[in-house]
């Protein structure tokens, strides 16, 4: 199960850029109109409410990381805290809540791309599925390289939403009275909590990106230092970031009007900029929006790899995924089978479905989080345990507010995971 092990080569900033390149993309440039949809000018009440409980997660995250700094995060957190069948679920619902998260950044970034280049939104798929075919070719190569690009990615995506937030500013306290009042005006045929809790869970995936932190602990210097700091740093300058963005677009914009241009033309934020900045302006934010969808993408990569890495050494996932290779020191085999996961969901093309599923899935797998944070022996807690407590009963909670279709279609892939793993387990079991 041990195998070969990766080079710890990534100190706290590194792993910050990591976390922030994560989620700075898809949630604030495509996921805020598509929860403005649902809750209304309350979408920034649900980034709040969406923000504390990420924060909760965070710290159960940063104390079993730092208790246990391996690949595979909450999979491996299940299987040595709480039952294999646990362990076995969280990583099921990592690789399906990312690959979806994955497959909404490519078709994020084809959307922005298109749009700023006045292309045809037919496409979208092609576009989203050669730039999903370009990136696993780059986190194959190796992390080093990655981590360069990486750096890049984030540094643009911060210059372009500083931009939006310090231009749009003026016009957002003009428009404030109008846009955001009344306070709770739900999506059509939705009530006011209905609106707000769908709008969180869709909001809360945004913020997860701290989980690819805890994944790739093992490549991580001090681990049980650094984890824990990373994360923490990372939420907060995220929440800053989210709450600004969206007090912003929705008094400029509306939220009627942020949610259409979500499912028209694929670029929320750049159409809200042109409002108040004009052509310029738009490109200034599809700039950083591209950047940034590629970050998304490319930690999301790795983040899945490392997941399918750690699944593999336990005989959860193809022996074959745990083989490390020796001069690129990257799990070759693991980037290509996601980066195959990722291609087949971005086909699909609809980005609303796909995130709503990953915020089910994503939901699942951090109250198994918090669950085993709930087991970590007093000598390694950090934190009290209402915290987990909170972060389980949250995850819990918000999970089953997306549409009951999606929540279905979540348990009944969970169903056929645990009973695959039952077989395979008692397969290994069995003389001969």
């Amino acid at each position: 199960m041990e195998g070969e092990v990766l080079n710890r080569e990534l100190g706290l900033w590194d792993a910050v850029a990591l976390g922030l390149g994560s989620i700075l993309g898809t949630g604030v440039f495509v996921t805020l109109a598509l929860a403005a949809g649902a809750a209304g000018p309350a979408v920034v009440l649900a980034v709040g409410l969406a923000g504390a409980l990420a924060a909760a997660n965070g710290l159960s995250s940063a104390q079993l990381a730092a208790a246990h700094p391996v690949s595979g995060g909450t999979y491996e957190y299940g299987y040595r805290l709480l039952a294999p069948w646990l362990g076995f679920s969280a990583g099921w619902m990592f690789l399906a809540a990312k690959s979806a998260s994955a497959a909404t950044a490519a078709l994020g970034f084809a959307g922005y791309l298109l749009h700023a280049v006045g292309g045809e939104d037919g496409l979208r798929i092609p576009v989203a599925l050669a730039i999903v075919v370009l990136f696993t070719l780059l986190v194959s190569s190796g992390l080093r390289r990655s981590n360069r690009v990486n750096w890049a990615i984030v540094g643009a995506a911060l210059l372009s939403l500083a931009f939006f937030v310090g231009a749009g500013a003026p016009a957002a306290w003009r428009e404030a009275s109008t846009n955001l009042t009344p306070f709770f005006a739900p999506g059509e045929g939705r009530s006011a909590p209905s609106g707000l809790f769908y709008a969180t869970a869709l909001v809360f995936v945004a913020y997860t990106g701290y989980g690819r932190i805890a994944t790739l602990g093992e490549e991580v210097r001090e681990p049980r230092r650094t984890i824990p700091r990373a994360i923490i740093v990372t939420l907060v300058v995220t929440v800053i970031l989210y709450a600004a963005v969206a007090a912003i677009g929705t008094a400029v914009a509306g939220s009627a009007e942020l949610s259409r241009s979500a499912s028209g033309e694929a670029a929320p934020l750049g159409a809200v900029a042109h409002q108040f900045a004009g052509p310029a302006g738009a490109r200034v934010v599809a700039i950083g929006a591209l950047a940034a969808l590629l970050g998304v993408l490319l930690n999301l990569l790795l983040g899945l790899s490392r997941m399918a890495l750690a699944m593999s050494r336990r005989g959860d996932a193809p022996a074959a995924l745990s083989r490390i290779d020796a001069r690129r020191g990257t799990p070759r085999l693991a980037v290509l089978a996601v980066g195959a996961l990722v291609l087949v969901l971005a086909a699909l093309g609809d980005v609303e479905t796909t995130w709503s599923f990953s915020a089910f899935t994503v939901l699942v797998y951090y109250a198994v989080t918090n669950l085993a944070a709930l087991r970590l022996p007093a000598a390694a807690r950090r934190y009290p345990p209402w915290v987990a407590w909170l972060g389980l009963g949250g995850c819990l909670f918000i999970a089953f507010w997306v549409e009951p279709a999606v929540w279905a279609a979540g348990l009944a892939l969970l169903a056929v995971g645990l009973a695959g793993h039952r077989i395979a387990a008692t397969r290994r079991r069995s003389p001969g």
